[in-house]
């Protein structure tokens, strides 16, 4: 099948497909004029790459779960270790969100939110904190 019938198949944009194929994490065939042939294996890995990107991986951790996958012999920890240092990296990035938040909140709270030029969330964008 052509690069659009793949990509509508695996919600992908055909230039992110081109893409993938460039660092080879997929490679399709090719027809004898030049144009690439995606199979259903090929729409397969699309889509596993699409679900994986989906839930945070990394262009070189998808790389590592598809090797993983095409490992017959592969053992699920390994699967497991990788999808447990995600969830690390999530929290730690949720921890990070919530302390912005507070930091914003705070200001917000602390700006009178009025005619006045009187800020105290410029005020800390440039560096001015009460002291």
């Amino acid at each position: 099948m052509n690069i659009s019938a793949a990509a509508q198949l695996a919600s992908l944009p055909p230039k992110t497909i081109r893409y993938y194929e460039d660092i080879d994490l997929v490679r399709p065939g090719r027809l004898d004029n030049g144009y690439r042939d995606y199979s259903e294996s090929d729409v397969h890995r699309l889509r596993f790459l699409q679900r994986s990107r989906s839930l945070g991986f990394t262009i070189e951790e998808c790389r590592l779960l598809l090797s993983l996958y095409d490992d017959d012999h592969r053992a699920s920890a390994d699967v497991k270790a990788i999808a447990n240092a995600k969830i690390l990296e999530v929290d730690r990035k949720i921890a990070e969100l919530q302390g912005l938040k507070t930091t914003l909140s705070a200001l917000a709270r602390d700006c009178h939110g009025d005619d006045r030029p009187e800020c105290p969330i410029m005020d800390d964008l440039a560096g001015h904190h009460e002291q």
